[in-house]
């Protein structure tokens, strides 16, 4: 069963996975988010970032905009896949442990978080 996103941190990063063909759509869902939602959107990445394995752009928000950023996302997002985690500080348990889905769950690229602690 997926795990569906659940307020309990103090704030959250909602990631928005596109493509090449999808990119207009994930523009257009982030800025609306953005301008909606009133919560910071980032970079629109066509390029693979972090342990995201797939392009992206990151919306942020807190524990008090849940209620709203969620379900919007749900009805907004068209078959984008949206990975949502707690920021708590341990990023590796953040996208693991914490990771939450809108949508269908995508292997993270792990390693990364490996790669990031000898450097």
């Amino acid at each position: 069963m997926i795990a569906r996103p659940q307020n309990h941190y103090s704030a959250y990063h909602a990631h928005v996975y596109f493509d090449a063909h999808t990119i207009a759509q994930a523009e257009k869902l982030c800025h609306a988010a953005g301008q909606t939602l009133a919560i910071p959107v980032g970079r629109v990445h066509r390029k693979l970032v972090g342990p995201h394995p797939h392009w992206s752009c990151q919306l942020s928000f807190s524990a008090a905009k849940f209620a709203t950023v969620i379900p919007w996302l749900e009805q907004h997002r068209d078959g984008l896949n949206i990975l949502v985690h707690g920021i708590t500080g341990n990023n590796l348990a953040d996208h693991t442990d914490h990771a939450t889905w809108l949508g269908e769950p995508q292997p993270l690229v792990l390693s990364f978080f490996q790669a990031s602690s000898v450097a």
